[in-house]
């Protein structure tokens, strides 16, 4: 197989790249060479996706049996990329977001949800955000999958919609905190119900789904996620505590409590959040198609020996609010305490 992956040096790109060459494919990687070091044994293309020379140069440059694009945030821009590609490539697999759903993470859904709506050749400002509901996110990454359509059709593409995305190289920091804060142990927060569902999909599990897809010629679009029964939160904390070596204790909060304490949902503390859809997201196509999906332990573990391998997560924006201040943590776990509803 040929492959040309848009991107390619982050944590899902990054991956993808990984698995490709681990299987003996022939990849490229097209990118500004800014974000992160090549893989190596990756043929890697200089240039910048939104000069249309570049990506001229790029169609010059050789033919692909699949190209993934995991760096297309702007629908006109990924209509213009998937049009110069379409002579010289057999696939497109866009790497999408469950954000493109009207009602995530409000309501459960599948992948018959109503989908937020924005032309393919939408410009950067398309879309707006709103709290709790549709983000601009979302808008533009709907528009990009009607782009890759439009360019490729329906027989020629895949679309995959992650959800949350955990493993080795996350840059967000969303596990590496939940692993940082139990290994310094002590009494630790967490949120919520122990016995929360939840359904993160290992990034390994995602890129070996994009290679299936690329390699079978596997069209639609899928929900890529973890089985809706697969762990609990109670049993992610567990895995953290058994990957470090620690021996905190869990003190599990109330969501109310939480909330009137202004605890920030998703960032301040990692993956909480109190929508029934979030964690309620139908996976089964992609199940059948072929996604498999490791233990939620063994995605914990290797990403604690990763973090202490390498010392630090990827600087990016995003980080920057991600995590609990442990006076915030102790103001809260006093206030919960006071409130003399504690059960232990």
């Amino acid at each position: 197989m040929r492959l040309l992956v848009l991107g390619g040096t982050w944590f899902v790109g990054h991956t993808i790249v990984t698995a490709a060459l681990d299987a003996g494919w022939d990849v490229a990687t097209f990118n500004r060479g800014t974000s992160g070091p090549d893989v190596d044994g990756v043929r890697a293309i200089r240039g910048d996706r939104t000069q249309p020379a570049d990506v001229d140069a790029l169609a010059a440059a050789g033919s692909w049996d699949a190209v993934v694009d995991t760096s297309g945030y702007v629908p006109r821009n990924t209509l213009d990329v998937a049009r110069t590609l379409d002579p010289v490539a057999g696939r497109y697999v866009f790497m999408s977001t469950v954000s493109v759903y009207r009602d995530w993470p409000v309501k459960p859904l599948s992948e018959e949800s109503e989908m937020l709506y924005c032309p393919p050749d939408a410009g950067p400002d398309y879309g707006t955000d709103t709290e709790d509901g549709p983000t601009q996110y979302g808008y533009q990454k709907s528009g990009c999958e009607a782009a890759a359509l439009a360019a490729f059709g329906p027989d020629r593409t895949t679309v995959l919609r992650p959800g949350v995305v955990l493993g080795p190289r996350e840059y967000i920091g969303r596990l590496p905190w939940w692993l940082r804060r139990v290994a310094a142990g002590g009494t630790v927060l967490a949120p919520g119900s122990p016995d929360r569902s939840i359904q993160p999909v290992d990034v390994r599990d995602l890129a070996a789904f994009v290679l299936r897809t690329a390699a079978e010629g596997i069209s639609g679009a899928f929900n890529v996620c973890a089985p809706t029964d697969g762990a609990t939160f109670g049993e992610l904390l567990a895995a953290c505590a058994d990957a470090t070596g620690a021996a905190p204790r869990f003190e599990w909060v109330p969501d109310d409590v939480l909330l009137d304490q202004g605890v920030r949902q998703w960032s301040e503390l990692p993956l909480w959040r109190t929508f029934e859809g979030v964690w309620r997201v139908d996976a089964v196509r992609a199940q059948r198609a072929g996604l498999l999906c490791r233990p939620l332990a063994e995605t914990v573990t290797d990403t604690w020996r990763w973090l202490v391998e390498t010392g630090e997560v990827s600087a990016h924006d995003r980080a920057t609010e991600i995590g609990l201040s442990r006076d915030k943590e102790a103001r809260v776990l006093a206030a919960w305490r006071a409130s003399g509803e504690r059960t232990g």
